[in-house]
């Protein structure tokens, strides 16, 4: 099975809550009016929100980067189904 790591950089989020619309149990509203990421850390060294997903959460994930106003969400392809490494963007720059 595929693993994917969305990272959320939460300093450029604007609060638009169009990932909220979509999957508000993965992009609840915080208290400041931006979103948190639900399960994930915080890289140091990225300075962005991160988590591992599987493919039964990529489509939910891909829609929430898709309505992002300013590319908040970026989602890599870090495993393919034979869990080789891999390193394919699959949404956001």
């Amino acid at each position: 099975m595929a693993k994917y790591k969305v990272e959320f950089d939460r300093e450029l989020c604007i609060g638009a809550l169009a990932c909220n619309a979509v999957a508000p149990e993965i992009w609840p509203r915080s208290e400041d009016g931006k979103v948190d990421l639900t399960g994930a850390a915080y890289n140091e060294q990225t300075k962005r929100w991160e988590i591992i997903i599987e493919d039964k959460d990529l489509q939910i994930n891909k829609e929430s980067a898709e309505v992002c106003p300013v590319e908040a969400i970026i989602i890599t392809k870090i495993e393919d189904d034979e869990g080789n490494k891999v390193n394919e963007r699959v949404y956001g720059s």
